[in-house]
């Protein structure tokens, strides 16, 4: 067999990384050369159509079901594929980036899947996608251990049989990367994450006994579906493995994905195996969409939106109903809560809050569901066992009961809850604080006892813009105004000044960090997403 030629191309402003001739490789990087080549137009035009669509929710203030898609709600004859036997189980889940400690933990920590993210929870630097590719191709060949430099701790996997089951989550259609480029244009880093993991891991997987399995996020509609179905038929016959193998579970995380949840289904049927409900996201979305609707669409602080309100419950039903009827996987929301190693009661409050949680989704029929650090994967488990017993799911439960109108999803005016000035300190706060590691390198943050992600800072950014825009008056009575955003983010700098001390202050990006969120927090022409300009100041 000839050597591969070599890939068309470039790696443009990247320092080189220790072994990085394992990740780039010529064939790999020809197989990524020729998914940008084939699939990247269409991903141009589905960006294009997401800001017509966009255009038509500020005209209307309004959503609904799809009229031309009807027929395929209606046909109840269609099932996605059935779960592979690695992911029939799915009852708790741990998400976390691709760092080399976080592979290992995340792999012995219990649970059934680790979602590998390259997406919310990992900064996009150069080092982070290519390193993190490597430690999974590590961590599959049994070639991973870790010592940590401070505390000399060792780690290193457990047998195979005592090991999650990796589900890789690439980047959003939106981003992207641009140490790879074609004629002078950067491919999207989502066929970076994707086609890099598929390349080097799908037949290796195969021989392990699972797959090349896969979260998608940010979708936001069946069309952006059908492209990943596209690409999964393509890739398969490109390494020469059964039409199939792959599977993937969408994340329905944006307002408009709810509308459409078995359409998405539907084109993905051969390789789908689930829907999952991303809190943060969904509700950034809410506010992108809506944020000229009105005073009724005016969300109040992100912890007063919890997953029982009407309109989250809404989605989260219909999401179960959706799912179950067409076979596939119904995976459940974060647990975000990081433990203290310090505070006792912080953690019995804040674990029967998880626990209750995780209660309220094993009983309303999910199979599984998300928390963000190994200990909580026990409580999670329990309220999945206590309703699953041996069974490795419940999609024999289909929730015929559940009755889901159009305007239910949107119908943000059923919350009591209203704006707060501590939400709008809270959210500059957590802003401030997590844009500031993400320019640093670091996607997943502790902070204030939470493991916030990007879809975090996102939130936060919107509901300032948001209730600035529609002249909320706090119970403080004061208003929501630009020139009180920049005061409150000034105090916030000055308490992390005291806080971390000027050494460490002048060592961090905080400036900058407060200086991105308010811009994209005030500017009238509201940026799709934080990540494209945060993008541009990522070393």
């Amino acid at each position: 067999m000839s050597a591969p030629a070599p890939s068309p191309l470039a790696i443009v402003d990247a320092e080189p990384l220790p072994r990085q001739e394992e990740v780039l490789t010529d064939a790999a990087l020809a197989f990524v050369a020729e998914l940008h080549r084939q699939f990247t137009p269409r991903r141009d035009e589905l960006l294009a159509r997401r800001g017509e669509r966009r255009a038509e929710i500020a005209r209307t203030s309004t959503l609904d079901f799809l009229p031309e898609t009807a027929a395929v709600r209606a046909d109840e004859s269609w099932k996605v594929a059935p779960a592979p036997a690695a992911l029939d189980d799915r009852r708790v889940e741990i998400t976390g980036p691709t760092d080399r400690k976080m592979t290992i933990n995340a792999l012995n920590s219990g649970a059934k899947v680790w979602l590998a993210d390259f997406e919310d929870a990992s900064a996009p630097t150069w080092e982070n996608v290519v390193l993190g590719q490597l430690n999974l191709i590590d961590a599959y060949t049994r070639a991973i251990d870790f010592t940590d430099p401070k505390s000399g701790k060792s780690y290193a996997l457990r047998p195979a049989g005592e090991l999650a089951t990796v589900v890789t989550r690439p980047r959003g259609w939106h981003l992207n990367e641009r140490h790879l480029q074609l004629d002078g244009a950067p491919v999207p880093g989502a066929l970076v994450d994707f086609g890099l993991y598929f390349f080097h891991n799908a037949q290796r997987l195969i021989d392990l006994g699972k797959g090349p399995y896969f979260y998608l996020p940010k979708t936001e509609s069946h069309l952006e579906a059908r492209l990943w179905n596209d690409i999964f038929v393509f890739a398969q016959d490109y390494v020469g493995i059964p039409q199939g193998t792959v599977r993937a579970t969408v994340l329905i995380e944006t307002i408009t994905a709810a509308y459409e949840m078995e359409e998405i289904l539907y084109e993905l049927r051969d390789h789908a195996s689930g829907l999952n409900a991303g809190r943060w996201d969904y509700l950034f979305s809410i506010v992108k969409n809506f944020r000229d609707g009105g005073t009724k669409f005016v969300l109040p602080d992100r912890n007063a939106v919890t997953m029982t309100a009407p309109f989250m419950r809404a989605y989260t039903e219909l999401l179960v109903r959706t799912c179950h009827k067409r076979g596939a996987h119904a995976i459940g929301g974060m647990a975000a809560f990081i433990p203290s190693r310090r505070d006792a009661e912080v953690n019995k409050v804040a674990f029967e809050k998880v626990k209750a949680d995780k209660d309220r989704e094993a009983h309303d029929g999910f199979d599984g569901s998300w928390v963000a650090h190994p200990d909580l994967v026990p409580i999670a488990m329990a309220s999945f066992d206590a309703v699953l017993g041996e069974k490795p799911n419940q999609k024999e439960r289909l929730r015929e009961d559940v009755s889901v109108a159009a305007g239910d999803l949107i119908a943000i005016d059923t919350l009591d809850a209203r704006p707060t000035y501590d939400g709008l300190r809270n959210a500059v706060a957590v802003g401030i604080r997590y844009i500031e590691a993400w320019l640093r390198g670091m996607g997943a943050v502790a902070i204030f006892n939470l493991m916030e992600d990007a879809a975090t800072a996102e939130i936060s950014r919107s509901q300032i813009w948001q209730w600035i825009n529609a002249d909320v008056v706090f119970e403080n009575g004061e208003h929501a105004t630009a020139e009180l955003a920049r005061t409150v983010a000034a105090e916030e700098l000055d308490t992390i000044r005291r806080e971390v001390g000027e050494t460490a202050f002048a060592a961090g990006k905080w400036q900058q960090a407060h200086d991105l969120l308010l811009q994209v927090s005030l500017d009238q022409d509201y940026a799709d997403f934080l990540t494209l300009p945060a993008y541009e100041q990522l070393a």
